[in-house]
């Protein structure tokens, strides 16, 4: 079953303005003015002006007489098809190998087999929406069991994100407006007319006379919102893209000759990408059954590679997860991330040197879940959550190394615990100390390391400190623990304890 994402973007035409000219005060509101003739009217509204009224299909002249200082720009549709295209072009290269735009203000994405690469459902949403917020655009999210349900859920409800559990679409869509369905204005106002409200009156009623009344839009609609009706998305493919298809006379369904052609589309993509001088690092097969679906598979490198052998066994090992169904009609593998590779000749050495290649553990792993593999490196900070930062596996070493002068835990907690002391004020170790409702005693201490605010990253930091401690308890645990302030001077501290790290 398919698992469908609709991405909404609410505010694009304004947000894509504001990006575009910083200087725009974040605080003016701004409206978007399209015209027709002499006619002219809101057509896109940014928060702000929602907040004061202003609303979209308002005359421009009587939103400009309502609010002093509005800022009106003109429309222009092209530039904000040509930066959806952009934002769907990116979603493809992140999230999904089946994605399409969904215009004039949607992304659509078929992340069956895709969201574990982002830690899940949940994670990949909220991760979305939150990429999509540090661009400058408001976004929010749904994923259903259909196109439909996934389009209606994101733009009906006040959620960010919304997930509806497999096979629960019927139940959650049954409440939603009429004006989900993506029907002509008339109808939706002919059927409210008639007294339909929801989507669940119109599913109650008889087809047959609404079929003579509105035509088969409206039936369509609901078979397609319920995932009764198969909506296949067509994929956006960049102007560049290195591509490689095979269509079959007789559809294929078979384990072994799926695997045969998947064999034979690798090799005639690795010399395309020789051709050009380039590696994949990112590659999608899609599938295209004769019933009008769509199935995709991702495989990913830590480096541009053009191994045959190598890239036909990321795909082999996940074979088993394609479905058939009445037959496969079509494979395509595209080259979705190609980087320049250049093949380096190994120098001649009487010492034969024994260097290990850790990157195809890393493919390997990273296929099976991207976002758990990385490397922690050191970061130029005293403050020890500042001071450690995660890189790509294969990143060039960052130039900083670790502290040698004092002991540092092996396991860093994401945020310092509270923890309740008994100490002497100001320089003396803790006492015991009592960490997640244990009580501890103390047979060994160090310290104090005394670590000072950096001012240069936030003034409040100008005379704060804290003091660490490492502390042995009497069953041979230790912890790294601090006091907030130098136990003195209320200013630098609140004189309350932490536990920070735990040593192995």
């Amino acid at each position: 079953m398919a698992r469908v994402v609709s991405v909404f973007l609410p505010t694009l035409p304004t947000d894509r303005i504001r990006r575009a000219d910083p200087s725009l005060n974040p605080d003016t509101p701004l409206v978007v003015i399209a015209r027709s003739g002499s006619k002219r009217w809101v057509a896109a509204a940014d928060p702000a002006a929602h907040k004061l009224g202003l609303r979209v299909g308002m005359p421009a002249a009587k939103a400009q007489a309502l609010v002093q200082g509005l800022a009106m720009i003109d429309a222009d549709p092209a530039a904000d098809l040509a930066t959806l295209e952009r934002l769907t072009l990116w979603a493809l290269s992140q999230y999904s190998p089946v994605v399409a735009m969904d215009p004039p203000d949607g992304i659509v994405m078929d992340t069956e087999g895709a969201d574990h690469l982002q830690g899940g459902e949940d994670l990949m949403l909220s991760g979305l929406v939150n990429r999509f917020r540090g661009r400058g655009l408001s976004a929010r999210a749904a994923i259903a069991d259909s196109w439909g349900a996934a389009h209606a859920l994101a733009r009906s409800m006040d959620r960010e994100t919304v997930i509806i559990p497999r096979g629960e679409t019927a139940k959650a869509v049954n409440r939603l407006p009429l004006s989900s369905l993506r029907l002509p204005a008339e109808i939706v106002g002919s059927l409210r007319t008639l007294g339909f409200a929801t989507v669940g009156d119109l599913a109650a009623t008889p087809r047959a006379p609404l079929t003579l009344r509105f035509g088969s839009e409206v039936g369509r609609r609901l078979n397609q919102i319920f995932g009764r009706l198969a909506e296949p998305i067509d994929p956006i493919r960049p102007a560049d893209l290195v591509e490689v298809q095979k269509s079959f006379a007789e559809p294929i369904g078979a384990a072994e000759t799926i695997e045969k052609y998947v064999s034979r589309l690798v090799r005639q993509l690795c010399l395309e990408l020789e051709k050009r001088g380039l590696g994949v690092r990112r590659a999608d097969l899609i599938v295209h059954r004769v019933d009008n679906k769509i199935q995709s598979l991702r495989a990913g490198t830590a480096k541009p590679v053009r191994d045959v052998a190598w890239l036909t066994k990321l795909f082999r090992d996940r074979i088993e997860k394609i479905e058939p169904g009445f037959g496969i009609e079509k494979l395509s593998l595209a080259a979705i991330i190609a980087e320049p590779l250049v093949e380096m000749q190994s120098a001649s050495s009487l010492i034969e040197e024994r260097i290990t290649d850790v990157t195809p553990l890393i493919d390997v792993l990273g296929n099976r879940g991207g976002q758990r593999i990385f490397r922690v490196a050191p970061v130029a900070s005293d403050v020890p959550e500042r001071s450690v930062q995660r890189i790509a596996p294969t990143a060039d070493e960052v130039g900083t190394t670790w502290p040698l002068h004092w002991p540092r835990p092996s396991r860093l907690l994401p945020h310092p615990e509270t923890i309740e002391v008994i100490a002497l004020l100001p320089d003396h170790p803790p006492v015991s100390f009592t960490w997640r409702g244990k009580r501890r005693r103390v047979k060994r201490a160090d310290g104090p390391e005394r670590i000072f605010g950096e001012w240069w990253q936030r003034s409040s930091e100008w005379v704060a400190v804290r003091d660490y401690f490492v502390v042995e308890d009497d069953a041979g645990e230790r912890f790294w623990i601090f006091r907030s302030g130098d136990g003195v001077d209320a200013d630098t501290g609140s004189r309350k304890w932490f536990l920070h790290g735990v040593f192995a």
